[in-house]
């Protein structure tokens, strides 16, 4: 059996010292809930010794697995925050899905073919285990000192907005007291109290479907893969999904259909009854936790509203199949924490957090796009949509055409910032994966990995040439590394390409901001003005 961690306190109420003040206290940064998204950002922050307090109205991690997938790129931002590789190692490593029709398998894919990276394509993780990491390493930043504060058991009833800060009344088991922050990052999930006392709605598409979650502890001889099934013999003319997970968890999810009596289908002889017919009558299993969900694909129109910033499921939503939900929500914070510290320090004008706005609502919309296609896939709801769906699964399974028409979710990919304000010159010849806005790739060195020498501050990556160092303006100062393209064949490879040497302007989330063949001190100046959103250098 999994060890119950989402029964025991893990940050539960202290009293704080802002109680007992006279007046509200102010902060630089209040935090509003402690899942995934909420304790990265907190971190990250502390890390970057911006002070930091979170608030949430519970005290332990998520009852039941919930999200379970994680992909490369959010454990890349992960272990920039110090806990990657703990969350990589507990977890169940995984690149290769395969899709059934009926009974017979008729497609598999691999997600990460290619070697030299540290992290592997996905890993299944309870989302209790990665929150439980996520809080031990916030207290351990709390032990050396770093300005974060977590404080279970503190409810926010009431926020008020003004020009220069945001109030809060909050409610404890001792009472309530009164709180400002210069700056509220809303992580509060996906029923944002948030979101509704700023009477802030989604915007998007509600799909009529439903699907059963059953998290199974059992001894069962599935292979570390994603399985995905069309019209199985154990679910007619639906589709289920199967993932491995840590400690003899399963987590099965069987389609129901729209018009469905939830409290019936959640009756646990009638869960076993489903599970039975996948199983068999003979597996031994205990079932750890059931939920039914609805498809959705929305998001609020602005991400910034004033001093008040969403980020995660609190933005924005998506269909669980593609795993774009909690991995796009670390991609937020990654996206918006150092662009906040900048301001907070006066080097850079609040107009650079209209940059997240833009770059995260774009990323949201590429990810409810890919899970509104999948979603259309796998349930249609017209009957051309369901004639094609069917004739390419038929085709499928005998044509190689057919196989990369099916959608099962295309599965979580980091975005590329495509025309962000904030990207400056690229430069002909080299690696289009590595333009402007998009993410750094790993690759190994003669010592560790390029992505673990990267991050939290801007850098110029200068490989197979020369550049300046001690480059700094407005305050913002940038890091050299040289680097040979003898380091590693991947390196010169995604770096280089068939050019001979390259020169990448980093941004502090790892995303490349501009790049040329070789080193110009004006331009990478212009550039590192563009993306701090200073003007001219």
């Amino acid at each position: 059996m999994a060890e119950r961690i989402f029964e025991i306190p893990l940050y539960p109420y202290r009293r704080s010292r802002d109680q007992d003040a006279s007046a509200p206290v102010r902060h630089p940064v209040v935090v509003v809930g402690a899942g995934p998204v909420g304790l990265a950002a907190a971190i990250d922050l502390a890390l970057q010794d911006v002070p930091v307090v979170v608030l949430d109205d519970n005290e332990k991690v998520s009852f039941g697995s919930r999200a379970i997938c994680f992909a490369k790129r959010p454990l890349e931002i992960l272990d920039r925050l110090g806990c990657g590789e703990e969350m990589a190692a507990k977890g169940v490593q995984w690149d290769t899905g395969k899709v059934f029709c009926r009974d017979h398998e008729i497609y598999a894919f691999r997600l990460l073919e290619e070697e030299g990276h540290k992290f592997p394509a996905f890993i299944n993780l309870q989302q209790y285990h990665l929150e439980r990491y996520l809080v031990e390493r916030l207290r351990a930043l709390q032990a050396e000192g770093k300005p974060v504060d977590l404080r279970g058991k503190n409810k926010v009833d009431a926020i008020g907005r003004h020009e220069d800060h945001v109030t809060l009344e909050i409610t404890t088991p001792e009472g309530p007291y009164n709180l400002e922050a210069e700056w509220l990052i809303a992580c509060d999930g996906a029923n944002s109290s948030m979101r509704r006392m700023l009477g802030i709605d989604f915007v998007g598409q509600v799909f009529e479907d439903n699907f059963l979650i059953a998290d199974v502890v059992m001894e069962a001889d599935f292979p570390s893969e994603r399985w995905f099934w069309f019209d199985p013999p154990f679910n007619p003319e639906q589709s289920a999904l199967l993932h491995k997970q840590p400690d003899n968890l399963w987590r099965i999810d069987f389609q129901l259909g729209w018009d469905i009596d939830r409290e019936k289908e959640l009756r646990p002889e009638n869960i076993d009854r489903r599970l039975r017919a996948m199983l068999g009558d003979d597996i031994e299993y205990e079932l750890e936790w059931s939920s039914i969900y609805t498809f959705q694909c929305r998001r609020m129109e602005k991400f910034r509203h004033g001093r008040v910033l969403f980020a995660g499921d609190a933005a924005h939503q998506v269909s669980p199949f593609g795993a774009r939900g909690a991995n796009s929500g670390f991609q937020d914070t990654d996206n918006l924490v150092w662009k906040l510290k900048l301001v907070l320090e006066g080097h850079a004008p609040e107009a650079l957090l209209e940059s997240y706005n833009e770059e995260r609502v774009m990323a949201a919309d590429e990810n409810i796009l890919n899970s509104t296609r999948s979603t259309d896939f796998i349930t249609p709801k017209s009957e051309t949509s369901r004639i094609f769906r069917d004739a390419v699964l038929d085709l499928a399974a005998h044509h190689d055409f057919a196989r990369p028409l099916i959608n099962t979710g295309r599965l979580s990919v980091p975005a590329t910032y495509d025309g962000s304000a904030l990207n400056g010159p690229d430069a002909d010849g080299l690696p289009r994966a590595l333009r402007p806005g998009a993410p750094a790739v790993d690759a190994p060195l003669k010592e560790g990995w390029l992505l673990e020498r990267l991050g939290n501050r801007f850098q110029l990556l200068a490989i197979g040439t020369a550049a300046e160092k001690g480059l700094e303006l407005g305050g913002v100062e940038i890091e050299t590394i040289h680097l040979s393209p003898d380091e590693s064949p991947e390196l010169a490879a995604r770096y280089l390409g068939d050019a001979q040497s390259a020169v990448y302007l980093l941004r502090p989330d790892q995303h490349v901001a501009a790049r040329w063949r070789a080193f110009d001190r004006r331009a990478v100046l212009e550039a590192l003005a563009r993306a701090t959103a200073q003007g001219e250098a």
